[in-house]
Parts: C-alpha cells; sequence; structure tokens
C-alpha cells in the first residue's frame, strides 16, 4: 500500500487508540479543522460542566460559591489540581487564573528584581509580542528604558532561535529570563530543562510561556526546576475563547509577596475577615489578582477531565505522527507550488503544528477556508496547520494536502486578495 494514498491514511486511523475521542468534540460537517493552536474545538464534556455552573448559578444563587458540585470559591484551586497532571507539577504550584498577559505581568512584578548590576530582562525577538508588551511596561514601571533594559535574541534564520545564542546572551547583567516554550509561527521547541539549567548556573530566574505547547506536549515543570510559567487554555486544552488562564510557580518560591496583590491573593479562610494587610496564600492561589471568572473557567472542568484520562505522553506521540505525516505528505504533493516548511523536522524541536511559508500565503488561507479546511494565517508568509491529537485524523491531514494541491494546481486562490482578514 503506498503510503500517500487515501486507503494508508485510513489504514492509520483504524489503528489510532485515540480515534473513539474525536466523537468527544463538534466539529462541523463538510469541515477539517486545523486551528487548534490558535483556538481549539467545543467538547461534550466542555459544554456539560459550562451548562452544570450555569446551572448552580440558576439553583444557588450567591450560595453557589461553596455549594453544588463545583462550588467557585474553590474552581482554580481544584482546577490546579487538574492541570498539576498534564504541566507536571504539585497541586500546590499551579493555579487556573486571570489571562495570559494579566498573569506575566503578576509574575515579572513578583519575580524582577533589578539590583547589583542585574537589571536587564532577556527574551527573544520572534515571540508573541504581547509578552514583549508586558516585558517593555514592567520595565517601565521600574523607571528602565526598555530600549536598552530588554535584552532580546536574535534569528539567525527568521524562523528559529539557536540554543546557544540563548545561553551566551546569560550575562551578568540579566536579572530575569523570559522565553516561549514554542515558537508560535515556527512551532520551534526550545529545551527548557536545559535552559533553565543554564540559568541557574549564573543566578538567574527564567520563566516560559507554555501558551503554544500546553495540552499539545508533555512537561516537568517541577522537576526542570523552572521558576514560573504561565499559559493560556484555549489553544490545545480547549477551554473557549477567552478561557481563564493559568500559571506556575516554583514551590521554592511559595510564601512569596505577590508583585500584583489583590482580593483573590488572600489566604482562604482569612479572606472575609475583611482586614487591610493582606494575608496571602501559601500557595500558589497568591498569585490570584481578582474573582475568577467563574463562567470563562468553567468549560475547563470537562475539557481537563480529558486530558487527565488519556495522558499527556498519548497525545504527543499521536501529535508527532500527525504533524511527521503532513510534512511528508506535503514534500510528495506539493513540491513544485513554492512550499517551504519552515518548522523544525525533528521530533524534539517540533510543536504541535506544520508551519508552511509561501508569498502568497494570505490567499492560500482564504481558499483553504473557501474549500472548508481551516487553517491560521500569520504574517508575511506563514500558514500554521495544526492536526490535534484529540479529534484530527490521518484522512484529514491527507485530504488538507490533496486540497492544497488542487487550489495551487488550478490557481483558485488566486481570486483572493493577498491580504489577512481583521482577525488572521
Amino acid at each position: 500500500m503506498l503510503r500517500h494514498s487515501r486507503e494508508y491514511a485510513l489504514q492509520l486511523d483504524q489503528l489510532d487508540e485515540l480515534a473513539a475521542y474525536r466523537n468527544e468534540f463538534y466539529i462541523q460537517e463538510g469541515t477539517i479543522y486545523l486551528d487548534g493552536n490558535s483556538l481549539g474545538l467545543l467538547s461534550q464534556r466542555a459544554e456539560r460542566s459550562l451548562l452544570e455552573i450555569l446551572d448552580s448559578w440558576k439553583s444557588y444563587g450567591i450560595d453557589g460559591w461553596t455549594n453544588g458540585k463545583h462550588p467557585w470559591f474553590y474552581m482554580s484551586e481544584s482546577l490546579g489540581e487538574m492541570m498539576a497532571q498534564i504541566v507536571g507539577c504539585k497541586a500546590e504550584e499551579v493555579i487556573v487564573t486571570g489571562s495570559t498577559t494579566v498573569n506575566l505581568h503578576q509574575l515579572v512584578a513578583t519575580f524582577y528584581k533589578p539590583a547589583n548590576g542585574r537589571t536587564k530582562i532577556l527574551a527573544d525577538e520572534l515571540t508573541f509580542p504581547s509578552d514583549i508588551y508586558a516585558l517593555e511596561s514592567q520595565l517601565k514601571l521600574k523607571g528602565y528604558d526598555p530600549k536598552e533594559y530588554l535584552v532580546l535574541v536574535k534569528s539567525r534564520d527568521g524562523r528559529t532561535i539557536e540554543e546557544a545564542d540563548i545561553i551566551e546572551a546569560m550575562t551578568d547583567e540579566i536579572a530575569l529570563i523570559v522565553l516561549p516554550s514554542v515558537l508560535y509561527r515556527s512551532g520551534q521547541l526550545l529545551n527548557m530543562k536545559t535552559l533553565t539549567e543554564e540559568a541557574h548556573k549564573r543566578g538567574i530566574m527564567i520563566g516560559f510561556d507554555l501558551c503554544h505547547s500546553v495540552g499539545a506536549i508533555p512537561h516537568q515543570l517541577h522537576d526542570w526546576d523552572v521558576d514560573f510559567a504561565f499559559w493560556c487554555n484555549y489553544k490545545y486544552l480547549n477551554g473557549g475563547p477567552g478561557s481563564v488562564a493559568a500559571l506556575y510557580v516554583n514551590e521554592k518560591h511559595l510564601g512569596r509577596e505577590p508583585g500584583l496583590s489583590g482580593w483573590f491573593s488572600s489566604k482562604k479562610e482569612k479572606q472575609f475577615d475583611m482586614e487591610l494587610d493582606l494575608t496571602p496564600e501559601t500557595h500558589a492561589g497568591a498569585f490570584q489578582i481578582g474573582t475568577p471568572h467563574i463562567l470563562s473557567t468553567a468549560p475547563l472542568i470537562g475539557s481537563l477531565s480529558l486530558f487527565c484520562e488519556v495522558g499527556m505522553e498519548k497525545i504527543r506521540k499521536k501529535s508527532l505522527q500527525l504533524t511527521q505525516y503532513m510534512m511528508e505528505l506535503i514534500e510528495h504533493e506539493l513540491a513544485d507550488y513554492g512550499f517551504t516548511i519552515g518548522n523544525p523536522r525533528n521530533d524534539e524541536h517540533r510543536g504541535g503544528h506544520v508551519y508552511l511559508e509561501h508569498p502568497e500565503a494570505a490567499r492560500i488561507c482564504k481558499a483553504l477556508k473557501a474549500e472548508g479546511i481551516i487553517p491560521d494565517f500569520r504574517k508575511p508568509n506563514g500558514i500554521r496547520l495544526a492536526p490535534v491529537a484529540l479529534y484530527n485524523t490521518y484522512e484529514d491531514v491527507w485530504k488538507t494536502v490533496q486540497i492544497l494541491k488542487q487550489i495551487m494546481k488550478e490557481e483558485r486562490h488566486k481570486k483572493f486578495d493577498n491580504e489577512r482578514g481583521v482577525v488572521a
């Protein structure tokens, strides 16, 4: 049987031990959804847990904070226990709270303590821009000019960052390092364990943005001794648009006063004493700020149960197989149409998506959507295709490449303009 045939893809699907989980998700008929690295699909479990929380509001009113199946007052902590299994840490080290950028502000406000010549923050020039905005803001609040005090590791090829270059930039001027686990465009996976070890050898604290790895890649944040991390939950973890995010703080830092304190930073049993002096929580809950967004947290109850049930090792195994199969088909079928695979080829450095580059990427994405394929465009010339382990099939991958070949062969993309939409 030819490896590039539909029959081969169907055979792979028959052997897939995760195939049944596809039935847990709402997939629009006639579409192939490959944008789960930007917004994951709704699962029946997530829908059910959201409806359960709505019903608790209906049934209990304000008593829903302490009554019902999922008391709201403890929801962030109970979800933290589930999340700990996914990111490889202790339950007390993780909390579901805030948004990605708010959590980054919290963590930098807590851990960036310029002193004794260590005044600069190290990041990279390919990271998600929101992280840069937050780091610049934090520097300005301390009275530092970001142009001088924010050090950005340069890319040699415009796609990836050499880990050796990151390590070389860990000078005695660096007070804090914030890096992505996976680069959002190219999907390059950084070696978090090695980078953490190198930072700590130099006496530098280091944290990671896990937005493009959590739910797709196993982590061992505690064992790697990562100081802190933060991430959104609406991509691979399928928490829904605007889903509440999460953060991790290594247990050795617990008890540290949060840089940005608020109502929910308080120790639970003291919170309603209404004292003017804050008594911070002793676990990661101390790094919460405001009241949890209960309805935006609720879908995670159901969604995370899927990940805890399946396990990250199985998810990663299938994810790697799907992306490897997609790259193989692209090289076989699309060699004559000007595409470049811009993501790392080896498993150790590849995240959860394939990154195709083409000068006409924006219009190609529009043509794909017209054919029922949902991709993701990234300026200037990137097409991100994320076959997700829990709901995409090998046949999805095969069909996508065949449709893309037909689009290029028949020049269907040329009827669209080569500009991104308001939301890309």
